[in-house]
């Protein structure tokens, strides 16, 4: 079963554009949390524009009340990024390689770039007990640079698959990523992936065997406007878990 992870950035930016706490971040994460969401991820940028430093630290502190949820904080791993995740201690890290100012993640590592990099940055949360996630295209030799510097896992960066979905040329683009996933299984690293997931795109991605989470947070948050949280979590869930649910938002 692929687990869910929410991401809830466009929640903590809803509630900026008001200058107010509402919605409480924590109050929101807990009604996912009582419709069974297993996981939350977080990107704090350097601008605090959506999550913010204190919302990593609130959120962390109401997660440990709830041990079965998983938390995920993902950015780039700058030194104040690396000293916020390192004081929080989530379960997962996931590394992005994004420019300060950028506005949404839009590609994977370079890994032989970036190599000195990443292997240290992945032996302190190594050494911290903090399993790693690393951001990639799918490209199968890529997988192989990522074993070499040490994560425990790779996050498949999905918006090609869901650009083209729907359209003769989707074949193409899912085998690319069938096949890095595989390739990342026989070396033993997991596979997460995120990015322009939705409700319609997300069954045909997980026709890819051994996916471990998913993280997905504009779309989930946009169908929530349209459909309703219960309703769309619950949707989202029985995808998740390989079964067909009672209602489709196709």
């Amino acid at each position: 079963m692929t687990m869910l992870s929410v991401n809830v950035n466009k929640i903590a930016l809803l509630r900026n554009s008001r200058g107010r706490d509402f919605p409480n971040l924590c109050d929101f994460v807990g009604k996912l949390v009582n419709l069974k969401v297993k996981g939350i991820t977080v990107h704090p940028r350097p601008d605090e524009r959506h999550v913010t430093r204190q919302d990593v630290s609130d959120l962390a502190g109401f997660l440990e009340l709830h041990p079965d949820v998983e938390f995920n904080i993902e950015g780039y791993p700058s030194s104040q990024f690396m000293e916020l995740v390192l004081a929080v201690r989530p379960a997962q890290c996931t590394l992005v390689p994004d420019e300060p100012g950028q506005l949404t993640s839009d590609h994977g590592w370079n890994v032989s770039e970036n190599k000195e990099l990443l292997t240290n940055v992945l032996a302190d949360l190594r050494s911290a007990g903090i399993r790693s996630s690393i951001f990639l295209d799918p490209d199968p030799e890529t997988v192989v640079s990522a074993k070499q510097v040490g994560a425990d896992r790779i996050e498949l960066y999905t918006e090609d698959f869901a650009h083209h979905f729907g359209l003769e040329s989707e074949h193409v683009f899912f085998e690319a990523y069938r096949a890095t996933a595989a390739r990342a299984q026989e070396l033993g690293v997991g596979v997460n992936a995120g990015h322009d997931l939705d409700i319609k795109n997300l069954g045909k991605f997980l026709q890819i065997p051994q996916v471990l989470e998913v993280s997905i947070g504009h779309a989930l948050v946009v169908e929530l406007i349209q459909y309703g949280l219960e309703s769309v979590i619950g949707e989202y869930l029985a995808i998740c878990a390989g079964e067909v649910s009672e209602t489709h938002y196709y």
